[in-house]
């Protein structure tokens, strides 16, 4: 019954990891033609942020999904079981998953920004700069990146095949300190430092729009919404919320679960694929909810969008008419508005608005 068990989960893997190729590349590339080319009612900023995230991602699918683990599923002798190809795909994977993390941290921080200052957005609104610091972003993480093409080695390793005993080079993870202080830091850089900033940040959000609601009188906020802004902040909190919660489900697992490999079973007898230790079990299950965060993440930033929800639908439905532009806006669930004049009345308790500045 255990071996049955061991297998059914294997072929699981099997499965899964193609399906996720199919799904998210195909899923990433669409939605970075419907930001870039679709009138969506994002900001440049936006734009720049999510079309570089949705670029990562691919890559991220590529070097660890396509290439490293589904091969290694289906074929026996992958071909970056040799060197030098062991170091080169470490070093591009741990690039594409640092760069992937940072992005989404930097988008949020970003956001935070510009709620809380209006020239804060007049410098962060501007493309050129959104450009440089996601170029700034993807080489910094691939340079952060180079010492982990060292913590595999190429090694022969003895395989029984039809009876047969081969000895095949197997790219194995390297039994040495360094080793394990890398990922240990790569773990703390991807997964760690990312969801305690993403949570406080999108709580900073929440507590800022939440703040800001109160400015407004119902008429002005009837003339600005043109529906209920305590519906639309309820809204926008429960998308922060859903986006916290999501990165920390499917990302914390992983950190668990290598922090228990390499502190209770980190030694050269040990086992990895030995699926009747529960371990090893629980270690695949939390690095397949890790991949399906790379997977979706950003898919989860723009369907907040309800302008991109219809422009998707006038996209499946071939409906080429475009949308004009401040309707989208009419409608961003991320809307905000900020005071860029007001004086106090005689009454210290009243603040009277003069001009208002619609922010996205």
């Amino acid at each position: 019954m255990e071996g049955a068990s061991i297998t059914v989960f294997v072929i699981v893997q099997k499965i899964y990891y193609p399906l996720l190729c199919v799904m998210g590349i195909p899923a990433n590339l669409f939605t970075l033609y419907m930001i870039c080319f679709r009138k969506c009612g994002m900001s440049n900023t936006a734009i720049v942020y999510l079309s570089c995230l949705a670029i990562v991602d691919t890559f991220y699918l590529l070097w660890v999904i396509l290439i490293d683990l589904t091969l290694t599923f289906w074929m026996r002798q992958p071909f970056w079981h040799s060197h030098p190809w062991c170091g080169i795909l470490g070093f591009l994977q741990y690039g594409a998953l640092y760069s992937s993390s940072w992005i989404v941290v930097v988008f949020t921080i970003e956001r935070y920004l510009v709620l809380r200052s209006t020239a804060t957005k007049q410098h962060f609104s501007q493309p050129w700069v959104t450009k440089l610091t996601c170029i700034a972003i993807v080489l910094v993480s691939h340079v952060v990146s180079v010492p982990m093409a060292w913590i595999n080695v190429v090694t022969p390793v003895d395989f029984t095949v039809n009876g047969e005993n081969v000895t095949l080079p197997r790219c194995r993870y390297r039994e040495k300190t360094y080793s394990t202080v890398l990922v240990w830091i790569a773990t703390f850089l991807s997964i760690v430092i990312p969801i305690v900033l993403v949570i406080i940040f999108n709580s900073l959000i929440s507590y800022h729009l939440c703040r800001a609601s109160n400015l407004f009188t119902k008429e002005e906020r009837r003339v600005m919404h043109g529906k209920s802004t305590r519906g639309m902040l309820r809204r926008t909190i429960l998308l922060l919320g859903t986006v916290s919660v999501t990165f920390v489900v499917l990302s914390l697992p992983r950190f668990v679960t290598y922090s228990i490999l390499r502190t209770q079973y980190n030694n050269e007898s040990f086992n990895r694929n030995d699926y009747s230790i529960p371990i090893n079990v629980a270690g695949d299950l939390a690095n397949m909810l890790q991949n399906l965060n790379s997977t979706t993440n950003f898919l989860l930033y723009c369907m907040v969008s309800r302008c991109f929800r219809r422009e998707l639908v006038r996209v499946v439905t071939c409906n080429s008419k475009a949308r004009e532009l401040g309707s989208v806006l009419t409608h961003t669930t991320m809307k905000v508005f900020s005071v860029v004049n007001h004086k106090t009345s005689s009454n210290p308790g009243i603040v009277v608005l003069i001009n208002l500045k619609q922010m996205e």
